[in-house]
């Protein structure tokens, strides 16, 4: 049974962030030789094909992505659009399941992995396949915001709520500030596309699903997992850390030019992904923390709310002061390739799934500035539960921080002679070893496939 293979479609929410990780995935699949049917949108595949490490066995299906009025024409992920039109995105997803269900009926597949299509569950066991929730996001967020003992639904969600975990959540060091919890309920309780909330969307999802899995190890995240799924009453598999593979490509000459100029373990990396736009007072403040530091740095950021340009929201005189020494990026860095880099020492991160899993393998000291979301979960689960980064410190109330929140930060995780930073420092070098590790992944990735055996 070992050597049956399968054919598994997927179909990951339009956000790079998501998309990515299920490509990782489904280069590990194939590579045990199973078949993958990718489901994207059309003008994404430019952005991921060149992840593609098994052609002959996986194949991007192209999606043609509906209009919804609100949308700017040719919108296809959250790259393309701010926050708060995410919800018309995936009322455009929504509108995807004739062609979908076109698909699969053509392929006729064993399983669909998928995370925020809620209708994919009726679909594939209308079609006599099997759905897979494969949750790219910490089951430590699931399990805190959206566990079924909550009851919000029925109840409702508000900040207060989430300054205390649901009922059996395991013992944790998951703190939300007043600013953080207020957030959170209004986000999972929020219209998320076709007239549902985000929080019906997702325990649809949980509940309908035949299986849940998780892209990460027993070690890091078991408790939160198990919780998950004895709260639906559903299987849960272990993807294990889904390491990607170190890319073949070699730096380009700008940034190897850039990052060589520099001695080895000095230079801070500051990059909050994709779509993350800060406020200019916040983003003056994050910069200017970086000058302090007095270290050369790179940081890829894109232009403040309200700014058409990077020039214009710079801080008066910065860019002479930090000649030399720092610079500002907008737009795509390769950032895997970049913190690989001898010269990169810090890595400054707004705490998406995707960065945390690519810092964790490197050696650079991690300082956490999550912003929204599911990072405010991930970055006190690496700084408490884990121990490996040193998160800035925010104003309790409005989550406001200042460049002296960010010096320090900086200050603590790289100073030898900090007590925090030798133990980020030991802690970070023991779970890189173990995520590392000679047959780790082998094992967790065999041990998955076995689980979607047991389903057929």
């Amino acid at each position: 049974m070992a050597d049956k293979t399968f054919h598994i479609a997927m179909y990951p929410w339009f956000a790079l962030g998501h998309i990515t990780p299920f490509v990782h995935m489904a280069n590990k699949l194939a590579e045990r030789g199973h078949k993958i049917s990718f489901f994207l949108p059309a003008k994404t595949l430019s952005k991921v094909e060149a992840f593609n490490l098994h052609q002959h066995l996986i194949t991007f299906v192209p999606i043609t992505v509906p209009h919804v009025d609100g949308l700017p024409v040719g919108a296809e992920t959250t790259n393309d659009v701010p926050f708060p039109l995410h919800p018309r995105l995936m009322t455009a997803m929504d509108l995807t399941e004739p062609d979908i269900e076109a698909s699969l009926r053509e392929l006729k597949p064993q399983f669909v992995f998928f995370d925020f299509t809620c209708w994919l569950p009726a679909l594939t066991r209308k079609l006599g396949i099997k759905s897979v929730f494969y949750c790219i996001t910490s089951s430590g967020t699931i399990g805190y915001l959206l566990s079924p003992a909550r009851k919000i639904l029925e109840r409702g969600l508000t900040g207060a709520d989430l300054l205390e975990p649901p009922e059996g959540f395991p013992s944790s060091s998951i703190k939300l500030h007043a600013h953080e919890a207020r957030a959170l309920a209004a986000v999972t309780t929020m219209e998320y596309g076709s007239g549902i909330s985000f929080v019906e969307r997702h325990l649809k999802s949980f509940s309908e699903c035949d299986a849940i899995g998780f892209k990460t190890c027993k070690e890091i995240e078991g408790p939160y997992c198990e919780y998950i799924g004895r709260q639906f009453e559903k299987s849960v598999l272990y993807a294990g850390p889904v390491v990607p593979e170190p890319p073949k490509l070699a730096l380009e000459e700008q940034w190897e030019k850039l990052l060589s100029k520099f001695k080895a373990k000095t230079l801070i990396f500051c990059a909050l992904g994709s779509e993350c736009v800060l406020k200019k007072d916040q983003f003056q403040e994050l910069v200017l923390g970086l000058e302090l530091t007095g270290l050369p740095f790179l940081a890829a950021l894109k232009p403040p709310m309200g700014a058409k340009t990077m020039e214009s929201a710079l801080p008066e005189g910065f860019e002479k002061r930090v000649k030399g020494r720092g610079s500002v990026h907008v737009g795509w860095v390769p950032q895997q390739l970049i913190l690989n880099h001898p010269s990169v020492g810090c890595f400054v991160t707004h705490c998406g799934s995707g960065s945390l899993a690519e810092a964790m393998v490197n050696d650079c000291q991690l300082v956490l500035l999550p912003h929204v979301g599911d990072q405010i979960i991930n970055a006190r689960l690496m700084v408490r539960d884990l121990r490996i980064g040193v998160e800035v410190e925010k104003s309790e109330e409005d989550g406001v921080f200042t460049k002296d929140d960010v010096h320090k930060a900086v200050k603590s995780a790289m100073d030898d002679e900090s007590e925090l930073g030798k133990e980020t420092r030991a802690n970070h070098a023991k779970w890189k070893g173990f995520l590392l590790a000679p047959g780790l992944e082998n094992s967790y990735i065999n041990d998955f496939v076995m689980k979607l055996n047991a389903l057929v």
